[in-house]
């Protein structure tokens, strides 16, 4: 472990062109559940599978249902952000680190300060009304009952990509151009299995991949190095010079 981070701070120190790609894991430090994990959504009882609740066609169908769930589960206004989320912000200020490509929805690398964050899967933070295309703040959602609604009667979305739903495409070009261009590509907290997002990996021609995940992932063959532990433990080993 420890020599491991050493050569992870060796190839931070020498490199102003960094890119990192997160997952859930990023935030759990933040007391944010992730889905996968022994205490994640997918080993909670619900009347339906998290995947089936946040599902395009469940908004649709049930949409009480979703915005119930979605209410108690996705929501997290208290939460804040971590020594993760802090450390990239750091790097980045010191110009070593070009972006953030992250799969969270919970704005905590903004908040802590990074500016470049790439959020593949959308934002709990925006809220568009489906029909006049209104903006309302979280708090509109977090706070009403039932099914949300703009003053024109229109259902208000949360600006999140739901099971079923496309990636934004401009932005999946984006990631992939800054993953190209990477000297130094960190993944850390993803399982990386949910596709398309987890396929980016597959962008970097490099030679400096690194992994830093609390237990293992089927990628950990391809990294070159890999570093166990949870992201926020991990990175506030690492010094910003």
């Amino acid at each position: 472990m420890e020599e491991n981070l050493e050569q992870l701070q060796r190839w931070i120190d020498s490199s102003d062109n960094i890119v990192f790609f997160g997952g859930a894991g990023v935030s759990t430090e933040s007391g944010i559940p992730d889905f996968r994990s022994v205490d994640g959504l997918y080993h909670q009882q619900f009347a339906y599978p998290p995947e089936v609740m946040l599902s395009h066609s469940f908004y649709r169908s049930h949409p009480e249902e979703f915005f119930d769930f979605y209410r108690k589960k996705l929501l997290a206004p208290g939460a804040q952000p971590n020594a993760a989320h802090k450390k990239l912000a750091g790097l980045e200020a010191a110009g070593k680190l070009k972006a953030v490509i992250t799969q969270n929805i919970d704005g905590l690398h903004q908040r802590a300060g990074s500016r470049e964050v790439l959020e593949l899967h959308g934002s709990t933070l925006r809220n568009f009304c489906e029909q006049c295309g209104r903006a309302y703040d979280t708090s509109v959602i977090a706070e009403s009952q039932g099914v949300p609604r703009c003053a024109c009667g229109g259902i208000i979305k949360p600006d999140v990509v739901l099971y079923e739903e496309s990636l934004d495409s401009r932005l999946l070009h984006r990631a992939v151009d800054y993953i190209r261009r990477a000297d130094v590509l960190i993944i850390g907290g993803t399982s990386l299995v949910v596709y398309p997002a987890a396929g980016l990996i597959d962008y970097y021609p490099g030679r400096k991949l690194v992994l830093i995940n609390k237990s293992a992932t089927g990628m950990d063959a391809r990294a070159n190095l890999v570093v166990t532990g949870a992201i926020g433990q991990v990175l506030r080993q690492i010094a910003v010079r």
